[in-house]
């Protein structure tokens, strides 16, 4: 392929439609109308002479030279945030780091890494799911984010570094007048028959409603269908109150009004926590992350799991960093 004065931002567009491989989908993470995103992508085949996607009705797929493109496009990526680095007065720029929901595990790496590095400016974010912020990560508009990892689709792990964090246990959110809310833990096989909300329909958090369907389809717990995409805790709350749901989460999920949260056992389920990031982003911030998330690791046990647990053996081996 000849080797043209390639705009960065054809990059992002091909990076965002390699790692969903559905241009609709790529489009919403970029913020753009489809139609310019293929407009885009048709561009940077031009200016490189080759076609980069087989499309069909059906699927998209990466073709030979799509697949070789990949490296040297996260490579580009990366020299550009490394050059806005080094522009920003000799000190680095601010990192961009996704919590997806505040008051969790991942805001306590972030508040550790603030105290090892408090010269760095970390910039928290609330995107709501990993399967979208990986893709922001990958288009350069996030640097770091947490989640499932073993998630997400092979093409978008393929640009990511991924470092496991904790094995978090698994819980169920109750109104407090619900017949279960007085249990101090759930057993699973008593759920056996009843509907629980996972986010199903939530293109965000595709990682999380698969984790889920997974547990649910071993111990017989139905799937609860989509509901609208609710922003903030009080429409949270108003949406699921109305749904009347149970609502699947970890045990150090923030309480919220009207609810109690209940540990889930026999046995334990537990939800695969890691940090991801672009590979080869270098930043002194996510050094500080690292640092942080091991020390927690280690302090508090974060990597050990419960005796008799439950998890898919895909998480587990990324867990295990096979």
């Amino acid at each position: 392929m000849p080797a043209p004065d390639t705009d960065p931002r054809l990059l992002r567009a091909f990076l965002a439609v390699a790692g969903e491989l559905h241009f609709t989908r790529a489009a919403a993470r970029l913020f753009v109308a489809q139609q310019a995103l293929s407009r885009d992508i048709r561009r940077l085949e031009r200016e490189l002479g080759a076609e980069l996607f087989v499309r069909t009705t059906r699927q998209v797929s990466l073709t030979p030279d799509g697949e070789r493109l990949l490296p040297y496009a996260r490579r580009v990526l990366d020299a550009h945030a490394e050059l806005a680095g080094a522009l920003g007065g000799g000190s680095a720029r601010p990192l961009l780091v996704d919590l997806n929901t505040d008051g969790m595990t991942a805001a306590r790496v972030l508040a550790r890494a603030r105290e090892i590095a408090p010269e760095c400016e970390l910039m928290a974010r609330f995107e709501s799911g990993l399967t979208w912020a990986a893709s922001e990560i990958l288009a350069g508009r996030l640097d770091v984010s947490f989640g499932r990892a073993a998630g997400l689709a092979p093409g978008v792990r393929a640009g990511l570094s991924v470092q496991p964090v904790r094995y978090e246990p698994m819980a169920l959110m109750l109104p407090t007048a619900h017949p279960l809310a007085g249990r101090a833990a759930i057993p699973l096989a008593v759920l056996s028959g009843t509907t629980v909300y996972a986010g199903a329909g939530n293109e965000r958090t595709r990682e999380w409603t698969e984790l889920a369907a997974l547990l649910f389809a071993a111990w017989g717990i139905g799937m609860a269908p989509p509901v609208p995409l609710a922003v903030g805790v009080a429409e949270f709350q108003r949406v699921m109150a109305k749904g009347g749901h149970p609502v699947l989460a970890v045990t150090d999920f923030p309480p919220l009004p009207g609810t109690v949260l209940r540990p889930l056992v026999d046995p334990v389920p537990l939800s695969p926590l890691t940090m991801v990031w672009r590979k080869g982003l270098r930043h002194p911030g996510l050094d500080a992350l690292r640092a942080a998330a091991e020390r927690l690791g280690r302090e508090e046990g974060w990597l050990e799991r419960p005796s008799g647990s439950w998890l898919p053996e895909g998480d587990l081996s990324v867990m295990r960093g096979l």
